[in-house]
């Protein structure tokens, strides 16, 4: 979820997150990490996008993404209920995750729980689950050979070239022989999937792209 922000002086369009980790294996630097990948990645596309200024014009806006990362070990449930910014995504962050998977709750939330190991080694899991929280499913086609670099919204399981590939030389679709999710790019496409030129900006140039899901997580235990 998050806060954009209509420049039409500079013609740039800002989204404004900020990522609050909690958590056992949460701390100040994994904050700043988490956020620096997701705004790397949503930056590396040099997004556009086409904004009405009228009934008969329309202007040419450069899309950027503003994310900071922020580490609150005493975080309540209360705060993530009641929380009414709409910058503001809560997750928790273990070691352990039922299922061994990261995940947000649904499609435009502003919570989740990650697994520590995905979010490691300049990996695409933040920016990948990210999406999700503005807005983004998984492409119903998941074979996509041919099509050249895999955008960011394709999951794990993913059909794809070689070169993206866990092992560019595993047949399609056997182990390692499907998605390696380091690979995986935001694209011009992701940002035309966001439908920002259909926002409803208010008086101020404000308008918000996701929701609010204020879901609180309590740590998964290994059964």
């Amino acid at each position: 979820m998050c806060e954009v922000e209509l420049h039409s002086n500079d013609s740039q369009l800002i989204l404004h997150a900020s990522i609050i980790i909690y958590g056992e294996a949460a701390n100040d630097a994994l904050a700043f990490q988490i956020a620096r990948d997701i705004e790397v990645h949503w930056n590396e596309a040099d997004g556009k996008v086409m904004i009405r200024q009228n009934w008969f014009t329309k202007k040419l806006y450069s899309v950027k993404f503003n994310i900071e990362g922020y580490f609150d070990p005493n975080l309540t449930p209360q705060v993530v209920f009641e929380n009414t910014n709409p910058r503001n995504n809560y997750f928790r962050i273990e070691e352990y995750a039922n299922g061994n998977i990261s995940y947000v709750d649904g499609i435009n939330s502003n919570t989740g729980y990650f697994k520590l190991q995905n979010l490691l080694d300049n990996s695409s899991t933040a920016a990948h689950e990210f999406g999700h929280t503005i807005g983004l499913d998984h492409p119903q086609n998941l074979d996509i050979r041919g099509q050249g670099t895999p955008g960011i919204m394709y999951p794990r399981g993913t059909i794809v070239d070689p070169q993206f590939q866990y092992y560019p030389d595993v047949a399609p679709g056997e182990k390692g022989g499907t998605l390696n999710p380091f690979t995986r790019k935001v694209l011009q496409k992701d940002i035309d999937d966001l439908k920002l030129n259909n926002l409803n900006f208010d008086d101020k140039g404000f308008a918000v792209l996701g929701g609010f899901s204020s879901v609180w997580h309590e740590k998964h235990i290994p059964q």
